[in-house]
């Protein structure tokens, strides 16, 4: 009897580990600052898949992520960008379904990029173009 109590307390504690992670799961912005922390804070990780998943996809946007993501970077940078935490210095409304937003990175703290969020079917996406080109 100890045995099967044994079991079944071990199934009990190994369940939940072999469940599905609903944190794993990368949804889209539920405003326009969720989705541009969301992006900014995948990509400074470098996980690039996960930036993605906050992306207005497009062929432009697709290939500037891909370019980010193939730039070769020292361990010291990129646990340094790792460690980053995000500072969004401005936030403008441009009207009820696109944003710019501002930030920098605490790495690299003097550095401030600009981000266009775009409402798309209901969810915020970051338009990764405009901060080559913000005149597109």
């Amino acid at each position: 009897m100890k045995r099967t109590g044994f079991y079944f307390l071990f199934l009990l504690f190994l369940l939940p580990a072999c469940l599905p992670d609903k944190s794993d799961k990368n949804e889209p912005g539920d405003s326009d600052i969720d989705a541009a922390r969301s992006f900014i804070q995948a990509a400074l990780r470098g996980n690039f898949k996960s930036a993605a998943s906050y992306m207005l996809h497009d062929s432009a946007n697709d290939e500037r992520l891909d370019a980010v993501a193939r730039m070769p970077r020292s361990p010291d940078e990129k646990q340094g960008l790792w460690d980053a935490s995000i500072n969004i210095h401005q936030r403008k409304l441009l009207n009820d379904s696109v944003s710019i937003i501002v930030y920098s990175n605490s790495y690299y703290k003097d550095n401030k990029d600009t981000l266009k969020v775009v409402k798309k079917d209901g969810a915020w996406l970051v338009d990764f173009k405009y901060l080559f080109d913000p005149n597109k």
